[in-house]
């Protein structure tokens, strides 16, 4: 709420909001500020603030925006209904059913890695609606209350210790169609909307706070009394050069966005820049710490970059997974940029 009053929170949003109307460029300026100063990560607001938020004012009613949006800003809490466990990369896929019955739909089926849901107020829900012709066409989009008869949500524990993510199970959950956002069927359009909300921004910050965290890396270094270590040193060097370069990757993408330019790929680019940046980051303080870092115990709620290595270690790789895999993300940098010939299905030897 302090940013919300100083008008830090929804810079993106349209100017009518506090502090909102800022341009890409102001935007980018707030989350270098954020992240130099080290403040908390809004994990739990990020759908609500972003997701949501753009969600309604592109697609959403007059009637949904009024609704919903004041209350966002107060801090209601929202998570992401999308991926299901037969339907990660390929999202078009999903089988979650929704019926019409009368004024309401009734969806049964399940999500999957839907962050922070156990604490969610509301939930973006991707539908199927109808199964002729392309996948995508029978999709539709809801907004679904999470305390709703028939919502249960599981939450995954993690290898770290922590619960980030969840399942969510629905069982003739019934959701008004007032809650629909769009028109039945045109859910996938107005999925794309949600998921390009973010708009780079968030990898740029991350990738800043890595930068900045380089500092507890030195402090292991000396720490573990390693500074004439010249093994260390080279690592430490690599790894520096490494973060400085992620960094640089996702400036570049934003000054190419705040001039107009926007390329498919280049958001491939800079998320497996950040992620393989991160795990390389990870792995310095595990492998520099020694087998009292390994022993540590994990710390609940995970972030990245805390110091407890050996957290952060295994929550690096959620990274190579989160935001699309970076197997994904080669093959769009193959094909769409290098315009190099797709995969074939299978090998014949």
């Amino acid at each position: 709420m302090k940013l919300v009053g100083a008008g830090y929170a929804v810079p993106h949003w349209p100017e009518q909001w506090p502090g909102g109307g800022r341009s890409l460029a102001e935007q980018k300026v707030i989350y270098e500020e954020l992240a130099r100063a080290d403040s908390p990560r809004l994990l739990l607001s990020f759908v609500s603030t972003y997701h949501a938020a753009s969600t309604l004012m592109e697609c959403g009613s007059d009637e949904q925006r009024a609704r919903y949006l004041p209350a966002i800003l107060r801090g209601e809490t929202w998570c992401q209904g999308f991926s299901e466990p037969g339907a990660g990369s390929d999202l078009a896929a999903i089988k979650t059913k929704a019926e019409l019955r009368g004024d309401h739909y009734v969806v049964s089926g399940q999500k999957v890695w839907s962050t922070m849901a156990q604490y969610a107020d509301k939930c973006l829900l991707l539908v199927r609606t109808s199964s002729d012709g392309p996948k995508q066409a029978g999709i539709t989009f809801l907004l679904m209350d999470m305390k709703a008869k028939g919502v249960s949500v599981r939450p995954i524990n993690q290898i770290q210790g922590d619960e980030e993510f969840c399942e969510i199970f629905l069982d003739d959950v019934e959701v008004p169609v007032s809650d629909r956002v769009g028109e039945e069927g045109k859910g996938w359009v107005v999925a794309q909307t949600t998921l390009s909300s973010e708009r780079g921004l968030t990898l740029m910050e991350l990738s800043y706070r890595m930068k900045g965290a380089l500092n507890r890396a030195a402090d292991l270094i000396r720490q573990n009394k390693r500074q004439d270590d010249v093994g260390v040193l080279r690592e430490f060097g690599k790894l520096v050069t490494q973060v400085d370069a992620a960094c640089a990757i996702a400036d570049k993408f934003l000054e190419n966005r705040i001039g107009g330019v926007e390329r498919i790929g280049d958001a491939s680019i800079v998320k497996n820049s950040y992620s393989s940046a991160l795990r390389a980051y990870a792995a310095f303080g595990v492998n520099v710490g020694g087998i009292e870092e390994q022993y540590r115990a994990p710390i609940t709620f995970g972030d990245l970059n805390t110091g407890n290595w050996m957290a952060d270690f295994m929550n690096s790789y959620a990274w190579t997974i989160a935001g699309g895999s970076e197997e994904v993300q080669r093959n769009i940098i193959a094909e769409r940029m290098l315009e190099m010939p797709r995969e074939p299905k299978s090998w014949v030897l």
